[in-house]
C-alpha cells in the first residue's frame, strides 16, 4: 500500500456492530418468551486449526449477542455410526435451534446422510438440499449460507456496487463459491466463477471490478490478479507456518492495486459469525412460532 494508491481496509466490525443491537434485542425477547436463551450447537469432527479459530470466534460473538453455544466435538477417526448417532441427538435435541456442520467431514463419514437427517428448519448454513434448493430458486424461506450472506452483507454495507458489476469469485465449494454466485447473481451482478485449474486465472481475476477468494490457499492471489482500482474480498483462513491466521490472498501485494480489500483476520470472518447468530435467532423465532 503506498500513498498515491490509499487502499481501504474493509473490515468486519463496522457490519458486526451495526447487526448487533437488533441480534442481541431479538435473543432477548426470545429468552423472555420461552425461559431460554436461543441455542446453537457447534459439531466438528478432528481439530482443524481453521475450524477452531473460526469456531472460537463464532462462539464468542454468538454468546456476546444473547445466544446459548455447545461446542460437539468429535475425533478424526469417529466411525460413521457413532457420528451419526451423535449428531441425531444434537439434531433431535428440542432445546438446539441452530446446528452448524464443520466441513469438508473425513471420509469415512457419510456426508449425504448427514445433509439428508439435518432438519432444514435448524440448518443454520444450507446444508440441506431442502435449503440448497431454496437458495438456487431464489426463495428467501431458507437460512441462506452464513460465509456467502456475510460477503453480500459486508459489501452493501461499504455500499460497494453490486448490479452490474464484473464479480470473479475463486473458488467453487458447495459451501462459498457456488452459493456465492447466487447470491451475487441476485443482486444482478454478473458473475464469473473461477478455480485453481482455471486457466489463465490472472488474467480472469483482473477483469473483475470485485475479486472474491475462496479457494482454501493461502496467499494465493497477489498484485497481479488485482486489476487497479478493484475491491478484494478475501473469504480465505488458513494458518500460516508461523501459526498465524491468514487468507487466500496476499495481503500486502494485493493492496498495492486495490482500492479497498478485507483483511484476515477482522475482515469477513466476523461478519459470518454475527450471520450464524441471526439465521440461529431466525430459527428459533421459526420453530416457536411453529410450537416446536
Amino acid at each position: 500500500m503506498t500513498s498515491e494508491n490509499p487502499c481501504r481496509r474493509l473490515t468486519g466490525i463496522e457490519v458486526t456492530n451495526a447487526m448487533k443491537a437488533e441480534l442481541s434485542a431479538r435473543a432477548a425477547e426470545l429468552s423472555a418468551a420461552l425461559g431460554r436463551r436461543p441455542k446453537l450447537a457447534v459439531v466438528r469432527v478432528g481439530e482443524r486449526p481453521d475450524d477452531i479459530a473460526y469456531e472460537r470466534g463464532a462462539v464468542k460473538r454468538c454468546e456476546g449477542f444473547g445466544l446459548a453455544c455447545t461446542v460437539y466435538a468429535f475425533p478424526e477417526t469417529v466411525t460413521n455410526e457413532v457420528f451419526m448417532e451423535g449428531f441425531r441427538a444434537v439434531n433431535g435435541d428440542p432445546e438446539i435451534d441452530g446446528v452448524l456442520v464443520f466441513r469438508p467431514l473425513p471420509e469415512q463419514i457419510n456426508e449425504a446422510a448427514v445433509k439428508a437427517a439435518i432438519d432444514p428448519v435448524k440448518d443454520v448454513d444450507c446444508m440441506s438440499s431442502v435449503n440448497l434448493a431454496k437458495l438456487l430458486s431464489g426463495e428467501t424461506s431458507g437460512h441462506a449460507p452464513c460465509t456467502p450472506a456475510a460477503v453480500v452483507a459486508l459489501l452493501k454495507r461499504y455500499e460497494v456496487p453490486l448490479a452490474g458489476s464484473r464479480v470473479t469469485i475463486v473458488g467453487r465449494s458447495l459451501v462459498v463459491g457456488k452459493p456465492l454466485a447466487l447470491l451475487l447473481l441476485a443482486e444482478h451482478a454478473t458473475v464469473t466463477v473461477c478455480h485453481t485449474r482455471t486457466r489463465e486465472l490472472a488474467e480472469e481475476c483482473r477483469r473483475a471490478d470485485i475479486l472474491i477468494a475462496a479457494a482454501g490457499k493461502a496467499k494465493m492471489l497477489g498484485e497481479a490478479h488485482v486489476r487497479p482500482g478493484a475491491v478484494v474480498v478475501d473469504v480465505g483462513i488458513n494458518v500460516g507456518a508461523d501459526g498465524r491466521l491468514c487468507g487466500d490472498v496476499d495481503f500486502e501485494s494485493a493492496s498495492r492495486a486495490a482500492a479497498a480489500i478485507t483483511p484476515v483476520p477482522g475482515g469477513v470472518g466476523g461478519v459470518t459469525s454475527a450471520i450464524l447468530a441471526r439465521n440461529t435467532i431466525d430459527a428459533c423465532a421459526a420453530r416457536a412460532d411453529a410450537g416446536r
